[in-house]
């Protein structure tokens, strides 16, 4: 039996293809069991990863209102076949491929530990983020070519195959002597030293979401990872970098492609532009707004055609609850609330887009003019953020602040912000736009904006208490995260932080989602599937009810 891979969404989308012997009928252009190698199946591993953290993560920016959410309520907004691209590219482009590559690895002659470390490193990752966000998923059954219908596993056993995963790889990568093969690495260059202290970064976010079912088991596995001083750290930084090409395939960021091919195709929240802006809580522009968010127009609409809400006063809820309504201020920075299911004006060449950070689009130098060019900013070489060093000083903040871990947790935090600016700005100037950057602002201005929003942060910190001190962490770690959904609505439901969100236009906007539905690929072609509700909690979330809105 020859095993045909790659993209064969059929039979719940993780079963791979069969053909009897029929060497005539193969084609040469997909790579069958015998002549695969797992050197080739690990570069398209690396880069639907990438895919994966971005479809998944957009839904999480959408709910944590970092870009706008349309539609009327929650349950409008999102459907069972809303979620199939993550299942399909997860199960039959992730994990399908890794589970060929250690199969390869170990029929194979050659050593390649090396390779197979970096694809269990990545299953792990993809593991925690289907159960973060589905709950219960198959595993024990899946990926499969006999079993068509595998049951779904409890939460808790597939986050333990995904932690056995990390231990695997960390052995992987450390194997001596080196083996003799070494993979194309998209991340980190082949630097397994880094890889090594991901593995121990993905420990701390496992250990981090389980908190609430284990706080003595996290306390102790968070404190043994501190001690151990391997977590990632400032140059560390695990992203994907994407490239310019136009051509197919297309390499740019998908950010990219959507808003500077025909004008913005999206809409940025303004509950986050209201934050990051002078009108948030701190009287000041965030120094990351200009790397974040690239305006199209620098004063506001006048025009109701384009703009509605312009003439139309706020909700009831929203005056009463003291939310921004429509613009933040009056600068340019056009977005929509949350929840806002209008249609859409001619408005894509002013509306405000993805910049430089992390889309690879434009620095805003108040240069104000159309993004309808795909030559424009960084061409679209813009990254994923999908684990910072900036995001470990921030878990281990909420950890020492919820748990008591080693640690300062106001350090924490300061260090981690310093770090998360100085990434963003470093980055940038790694780009095309560089010169556009330095010549706005000087290293010295940038300098001296971080460190007055740290020690504004740090004072309003040290102001607080008990929960109010979880409420600034949370705040700037969102704040830190534009780019990320995943992290950002974990981190939502796992604390409550950012609390008092922009509520939705209507006044019942629907329930919260504490997962997702199952999608619509697996619920029709799995007899063992059912549907879950908008309301079931994935197994570490055990926080009440309306917690979250």
């Amino acid at each position: 039996m020859k095993s045909k891979i790659l993209s064969l969404v059929m039979a719940f989308s993780l079963v791979l293809v069969s053909s009897c012997d029929l060497d005539l009928l193969d084609d040469p252009n997909v790579p069958t069991r015998e002549n695969a190698s797992p050197e080739f199946l690990l570069n398209q591993v690396q880069v639907d990863f990438a895919d994966f953290f971005n479809t998944t993560g957009n839904i999480g920016m959408r709910l944590t209102r970092m870009i706008n959410q349309p539609s009327n309520t929650y349950q409008q907004a999102w459907i069972p076949q809303s979620f199939n691209p993550i299942w399909s590219t997860g199960y039959v482009n992730v994990l399908n491929n890794i589970a060929l590559i250690e199969t390869l690895v170990a029929e194979g002659d050659v050593p390649n530990e090396r390779t197979l470390a970096i694809a269990q490193t990545i299953k792990a990752y993809t593991l925690m983020t289907l159960v973060d966000h589905f709950g219960e998923v198959p595993w024990s059954e899946a990926l499969s070519d006999t079993n068509f219908s595998p049951v779904a596993d409890d939460g808790a056993s597939v986050y333990q195959a995904a932690f056995d995963a990390l231990q695997e790889a960390r052995a992987n990568f450390t194997t001596d002597p080196a083996p003799p093969v070494q993979p194309t690495d998209l991340y980190y260059g082949r630097n397994y030293a880094r890889w090594l202290r991901l593995v121990n970064t993905l420990e701390l976010k496992y250990h981090l979401n389980r908190r609430l079912i284990d706080a003595a088991g996290s306390t102790a596995a968070i404190n043994a990872l501190i001690a151990g001083g391997e977590l990632l750290q400032e140059g560390d930084d695990f992203y994907f970098q994407y490239g310019t090409s136009l051509n197919d395939p297309d390499s740019r960021h998908p950010r990219f492609a959507t808003d500077y091919t025909s004008g913005g195709n999206d809409y940025q929240s303004t509950w986050y532009m209201w934050h990051l802006t002078e009108e948030g809580f701190k009287g000041f522009n965030d120094p990351r707004i200009r790397y974040y968010l690239y305006r199209q127009v620098t004063a506001n609409p006048t025009d109701p055609d384009k703009l509605r809400c312009i003439s139309e006063l706020p909700p009831a809820h929203y005056l009463v609850g003291g939310f921004p309504f429509c613009l933040p201020g009056n600068r340019g920075y056009w977005g929509r609330d949350h929840l806002n299911p209008e249609g859409i004006p001619p408005d894509n060449l002013e509306r405000t887009v993805w910049g430089l950070y992390p889309a690879g689009g434009r620095f805003d130098n108040n240069s104000a003019s159309p993004v309808n060019n795909p030559l424009l900013g960084n061409q679209g070489a813009g990254i994923q953020p999908i684990m910072l060093s900036a995001f470990v000083d921030f878990m281990l903040a909420e950890a020492a602040q919820t748990l008591g871990t080693t640690g300062d947790p106001r350090e924490y935090l300061t260090s981690a912000i310093t770090k998360h600016m100085n990434f963003v700005r470093s980055w940038a100037l790694t780009t095309n736009e560089a010169e556009v950057v330095e010549t706005f602002q000087t290293p010295e201005a940038f300098a001296t904006a971080v460190t007055n929003y740290v020690n504004f942060v740090g004072g309003q910190f040290d102001a607080a208490s008990g929960e109010g001190r979880m409420r600034v962490i949370g705040r700037e770690y969102w704040l830190s995260l534009y780019g990320n959904g995943v992290e950002a609505y974990n981190l939502y439901r796992r604390t409550g932080q950012p609390d008092n969100m922009q509520p939705g236009l209507l006044p019942n906007f629907g329930t919260f989602p504490r997962s997702f539905l199952y999608p619509n690929n697996y619920l029709t072609t799995n007899a063992n599937a059912s549907q879950r509700a908008f309301t079931d909690k994935v197994f570490w979330d055990n926080n009440p009810d309306g917690f979250i809105d």
